[in-house]
């Protein structure tokens, strides 16, 4: 079945141009020239992933996100103005998975998203007894089949980004990973992000862990090297 992609943006040019390239590629494409008009769509039927303008009238990107982020993990990609590196910040820390500076190539575009995808099927897949098995970290267990993470039996509800990057950190307490390996982790091989990228994901992931407990500090930052899980 085919993937749907929102694309969200008040150029109306560019939801014309880039949704012929999704549709081209397989995809089923939803378009909204708003960010209120998007929230009431999203919520009354979900995507499989989104592409977000930041700027926009009546409700913009990052508000959208934050409305979204209540109700579904989806995968979203911002798209930034050229120079406007605040907006990327930001995004990244309210939960975008990713951004592109406009203008940018459709053919990048499209790379990201099918990116993204590959890695979110896990969440869509039903487990089988069969899969990867959950890691448990004293009060943190990760069920990589059902994409699922608890602290102290309290869900935390994460996006594909921060599972992947949650991941490759507790699979192996007390091990240093750098910023490239958690890139290849999150992202594989074949996308690139900058460090900053990496440390909103994972000051974002500290936050939604805080807010269920106060004390957690297992994330743990060696500057100029990179981040481990702290052993118990």
């Amino acid at each position: 079945m085919a993937h749907t992609i929102a694309l969200v943006d008040d150029d109306r040019n560019i939801l014309t141009s880039v949704s012929i390239a999704l549709e081209a590629e397989g995809f089923t494409v939803r378009c909204y020239n708003d960010g209120a008009e998007a929230l009431r769509g999203l919520t009354a039927q979900p995507v499989d992933l989104a592409v977000l303008d930041i700027k926009m009238p009546r409700m913009d990107g990052m508000e959208l996100l934050s409305r979204l982020r209540k109700l579904t993990a989806m995968p979203v990609i911002f798209l930034t103005s050229k120079d406007d590196e605040v907006d990327e910040v930001l995004g990244l820390r309210m939960g975008a998975d990713d951004y592109i500076k406009k203008p940018f190539s459709q053919r990048l575009l499209i790379e990201r998203i099918r990116a993204l995808l590959r890695r979110g099927e896990i969440a869509r897949e039903p487990p089988d007894g069969e899969g990867e098995p959950a890691i448990h970290r004293g009060p943190l267990v990760l069920d990589p089949g059902r994409h699922a993470c608890t602290w102290n039996g309290v869900d935390v509800t994460l996006t594909v980004t921060e599972f992947l990057l949650l991941k490759a950190l507790a699979i192996r307490p007390g091990h240093v990973k750098n910023r490239d390996q958690l890139m290849d982790a999150a992202y594989g091989e074949s996308i690139y992000v900058d460090d900053r990228t990496i440390d909103s994901h994972i000051k974002r992931l500290r936050k939604k862990f805080k807010i269920i407990d106060d004390d957690f500090a297992q994330i743990e930052t060696l500057y100029g090297v990179g981040y481990r899980y702290r052993e118990a």
